[in-house]
């Protein structure tokens, strides 16, 4: 689906599509915010827009798909037109979406309490008997938090780690970094989906793509 998105702005992370673009002037990002929301009018499919100085985030996907779709395709494509014309930095290669991964005995009992510590919305699902639950900031703004099914307790184990999603060909060069900064890997067995990696005091991370998934 995505292989006619240019790959130079786009990559897909967590069921999105994602471009930054930088400029040292404002009020041309502010330009191109405005262009990309009249786009989103016309096209009926609106993507979140963050404008900070120096940088605008397109994030892009299907709602109603959970996923991409091609009314997410067409949108990248224009609005790399878009920023061709007005002249942006793409940044794509350094992009990440962080998630937190709790571990529990009973997702059912755990998830209403981070949901009100946090002020989330609760997006809950159940497939082949299995609880599944992601939290999201409502401005989001905030990293989405999931709950990962323990079958035993495992006391020596943190119960809460990140999973950062890059970028395909960012994986590799995000692990090697990490292992040259004191991290070890401890497990490679579901890449390219995610790589379990931990910190010399073993507290664990997962890298993750888009590969190796039954979805995007």
């Amino acid at each position: 689906m995505t292989a006619s998105v240019d790959e130079r702005h786009w990559r897909v992370l967590l069921r999105t599509l994602r471009a930054t673009f930088t400029s040292d002037s404002y009020l041309l990002l502010v330009e191109f915010a405005g262009a990309v929301t009249e786009l989103a009018q016309e096209l009926h499919h609106h993507p979140e827009l963050h404008l900070r100085w120096g940088r605008v985030t397109v994030t892009t996907t299907s709602h109603d798909a959970r996923g991409l779709t091609e009314r997410d395709v067409e949108l990248a494509e224009r609005v790399s037109v878009i920023a061709e014309e007005m002249g942006l930095v793409p940044t794509a290669p350094r992009m990440s979406v962080q998630e937190v991964a709790i571990d529990a005995l009973d997702i059912a009992a755990v998830w209403p309490f981070w949901a009100a510590v946090l002020g989330y919305d609760a997006h809950v699902e159940e497939a082949d008997g299995e609880l599944d639950v992601e939290l999201v900031d409502p401005d989001g703004l905030g990293p989405a938090y999931w709950f990962q099914q323990m079958d035993a307790p495992r006391p020596q184990r943190n119960r809460i780690h990140l999973d950062v999603s890059v970028g395909h060909d960012e994986a590799e060069p995000r692990i090697a970094a990490a292992l040259e900064a004191g991290g070890r890997l401890v497990s490679d067995a579901a890449a390219p989906a995610f790589w379990v990696l931990a910190d010399p005091e073993g507290n664990e991370a997962c890298v993750c793509t888009w590969q190796g998934r039954p979805t995007a």
